[in-house]
């Protein structure tokens, strides 16, 4: 039986304690993405790109943009597919660029890290 607590509980009340069950579920995966990107910008700035390791963090970079709003990190969203970008192209992203991407993965991670349950 369900307490006077439960039955009286608000909607979004009830929502954020899913969505805040579905971020604990689904952090490892997120987490496993954003090393993908890391491990991705540290080829780049070494010059050793391969086209898989491109094509997986453009991919990582894509499903991390779709996935963040969803748990309220809309700045997260921005990065990954700022990030998604930079992997997207035939070519790898220039050497020289990797400081920046690296900052932006960066603030990605912290973000993810630092998010503050809805409830």
């Amino acid at each position: 039986m369900r307490s006077r607590n439960q039955l009286n509980a608000r909607p979004d009340a009830k929502l954020a304690q899913a969505i805040d069950g579905l971020w604990v579920r689904f952090l490892p995966e997120i987490q496993e993405r954003v090393a993908i990107v890391e491990a991705a910008i540290q080829a780049v700035s070494e010059r050793n790109l391969t086209e898989k390791q491109r094509e997986a963090t453009q991919a990582a970079g894509h499903k991390l943009a779709g996935v963040l709003g969803t748990f309220g990190l809309t700045r997260g969203t921005a990065l990954a597919r700022e990030l998604e970008r930079a992997f997207a192209r035939e070519s790898s992203p220039r050497a020289d660029a990797s400081a920046k991407l690296a900052e932006k993965a960066a603030e990605l991670r912290n973000l993810i890290e630092n998010r503050k349950p809805s409830s």
